[in-house]
């Protein structure tokens, strides 16, 4: 088990949540009250960088449908980038592939 790291940067279009670790049942809610205390301005895009993810179950997921939501309510874009393969083929076997914008690369400006 690895335990979860979240780490925060700003760029020019928005914040950039950098999730490391095991994202389950014990530590999505940390996910969770983070991306809601973000202020977010519409135009803006929250970037959420799995690059570090280890493992990601059904809360975790349940967590990033929370953050897009909350950056939806504010007029804001959500992008799930460095998706692991793993996490990548869930995403895609429930459909939500087509409800988030996917890049495999990294985080960037």
């Amino acid at each position: 088990m690895n335990p979860l790291n979240i780490t925060e940067r700003t760029t020019s279009t928005g914040p950039v949540i950098a999730v490391a670790g095991d994202l389950d049942h014990a530590h999505a809610a940390d996910l969770r009250q983070r991306v809601e205390s973000l202020a977010l301005r519409p135009g803006q895009r929250l970037v959420i960088d799995l690059a570090g993810l280890t493992f990601c179950d059904s809360s975790g997921i349940t967590a990033f449908l929370a953050a897009r939501q909350h950056a939806l309510a504010a007029g804001a874009d959500v992008v799930l980038t460095a998706v692991p393969a793993n996490t990548l083929r869930v995403l895609t076997i429930v459909g939500l592939d087509q409800v988030f914008t996917l890049h495999a690369g990294g985080a960037t400006d």
